[in-house]
């Protein structure tokens, strides 16, 4: 039986949301005592969560969450007719809810269409002491990264099992699995094998120390490059005492950084009296960080110009790219401890990874965290590489350079393989050999970067229809698991029922189950339920054996 939810009485400010999305994308000329278009948007989004913030313990009791839960707000997205979606993390007895985050759908005058959550289990703990003392837990959790995960920790560091720097274990409710539960989550830090950081979080269960839960916070993207990728583009520098810096005001702040192999710290910007940057050869350290202020620079145009959004966080702020990251690194990755990508040197630090691809890829994971925050594993950790796959196409689709040919394969340049092949094939997924076409029952049980095949399959599907065909000289024969012809609705179609999803019915928890419903309900948005485009969503699913 479904609860009726009674309406919330809403602030007076329809016309302050709805503004939201009227933001002028232009380059508007100001004088200086007018904010830029950046500042205005990042107050009116702050403006939008201070009302859902006020909404939070109304909507709390109208969901009949009970007398210990409360409602943090974390974002809030507003549709053009005035339907909001407004984000939520929940707390119990004060303590974080992990898997209680949830996503409340109102209409323009407040009233409650629906909501969804993480997990529907209520919540109800006859105790909030835990069993395990804290210090046991961080132990556990040390030693369980240890041995499991292949992190390398510092051995003189501290008596928990040497840990290279570790937080205390913080007392949470772990309700991701559908059986709230005490528990503790703890932050163990190190340095893979290959040298990148990790930041291991660990859930276990307070009462048995049973360990819950696994995820890392600096995700990567594996692959050595040949070269500098974009070649001549513009970019956009500061002037400060005669220098100019590959710092852009105009995005936020962002900037690149030499980390002159180092790996800590934020480096130093780059500046030179020229204006001009690189030389197209790897021997001149600029020249990645063309290709890194490029790549985020592209990043943000393309989330701004195809989605309205302002910066990676939607708050007008600009990331840190890090370029020389470490010695004979062969990677990439996000943080977003740092708020920074950062780029290794490859093998014989003399092939950098900063091709377009992997920058849309990597800063795409910050706009997951920002948003439905997807947990990197099982089936949600799938969707989470896959939106930034998914992504990281869509944005070498938007800059379209001549060298880069935007297509659907991944990393095809940086040549990981030694083959010349690509990382991974979006129109057939199995090409790479360990990917996913369709789902099983097993797909959540594989590593994230191969269970992200089927969602990986089910866009290019969506965008460009099955079969043998060329695309932008690029060769796809992509099947289907039910036979089906399908024609596709076209990138970019397909890209705003995607980003849909993601920033307004995905949760930390969403499977592949919960997507097809995501991106059903996101089509009926956009294009209307029962519209050739929400068929077409419907039928791709069912395409990749998603029903």
């Amino acid at each position: 039986m479904k609860r009726k939810l009674a309406a919330v009485a809403v602030l007076s400010a329809t016309a302050l949301l709805t503004g939201v999305i009227q933001v002028s994308t232009s380059a508007a000329q100001a004088s200086p005592a007018t904010p830029s278009p950046q500042a205005q948007a990042a107050e009116q989004h702050a403006a939008v969560l201070a009302v859902a913030s006020g909404q939070a313990g109304p909507l709390a009791k109208a969901l009949g969450l009970g007398d210990q839960e409360q409602l943090v707000a974390k974002d809030a997205v507003v549709d053009r007719d005035g339907t909001r979606h407004l984000r939520f993390e929940r707390t119990y007895a004060g303590l974080p809810v992990i898997g209680g985050d949830l996503v409340v759908h109102q209409k323009a005058d407040g009233a409650v269409k629906s909501v969804n959550k993480a997990v529907s289990a209520r919540i109800a703990l006859p105790s909030v002491t835990p069993e395990v003392p804290a210090d046991q837990a961080a132990a556990q959790a040390t030693g369980a990264v240890k041995a499991t995960v292949g992190v390398t920790l510092d051995a003189d560091q501290s008596p928990l099992t040497g840990v290279h720097r570790t937080g205390t274990a913080e007392l949470v409710v772990w309700a991701a699995d559908g059986n709230p539960r005490l528990a503790y989550r703890t932050t163990v830090e190190g340095e893979r094998a290959d040298g990148t950081p990790s930041s291991q979080v660990l859930v276990t269960d307070a009462a048995t120390g049973q360990v819950l839960s696994t995820h890392e916070k600096v995700q990567t993207a594996a692959g050595t490059g040949n070269g500098v990728f974009v070649g001549q583009v513009p970019l956009t520098t500061a002037e400060s005492g005669g220098r100019y810096q590959l710092k852009d005001d105009s995005r936020g702040g962002q900037s690149t950084a030499d980390m002159r192999n180092g790996t800590s710290g934020s480096g130093s910007l780059f500046a030179n009296t020229s204006n001009r940057f690189g030389d197209g050869t790897t021997a001149n350290r600029e020249s990645a960080a063309v290709d890194a202020q490029f790549g985020a620079a592209t990043t943000w145009d393309f989330y701004k110009n195809t989605f309205g959004r302002n910066g990676i966080r939607n708050d007008g702020v600009g990331a840190l790219s890090r370029v020389h990251y470490g010695s004979n690194y062969v990677n990439a990755f996000w943080s977003d401890d740092c708020f920074c990508m950062s780029y290794g040197d490859g093998s014989g630090n003399a092939a950098p990874l900063t091709e377009l691809d992997v920058a849309g890829h990597e800063m795409t994971h910050g706009v997951t965290a920002a948003t439905a925050n997807l947990n990197y594993e099982g089936e949600s950790g799938g969707l989470n590489e896959a939106t930034s796959d998914i992504m990281g196409t869509m944005v070498e689709w938007y800059s379209n350079l001549p060298s880069n040919p935007p297509n659907y394969q991944i990393g095809e340049l940086i040549n990981l393989n030694g083959n010349g092949t690509p990382l991974r094939y979006m129109d057939q997924p199995s090409k790479d050999g360990q990917s996913a076409d369709y789902w099983d029952a097993n797909v959540g049980s594989l590593d994230v970067h191969f269970s992200s095949g089927v969602a990986n399959h089910f866009f290019y599907l969506l965008a460009e229809g099955s079969g043998a065909k060329t695309i932008n000289g690029f060769s796809y024969d992509s099947p289907t698991y039910d036979n089906s012809s399908l024609a596709g609705i076209g990138r970019d179609k397909a890209a705003q029922i995607w980003y849909k999803a993601l920033t307004t019915y995905f949760t930390s928890t969403t499977d592949y189950a919960g997507a097809r419903a995501g991106t059903l309900s996101a089509a009926a948005d956009l294009y209307g339920s029962g519209s050739t485009e929400y068929n077409a969503v419907a039928a791709t699913w069912t395409a990749v054996n998603v029903n």
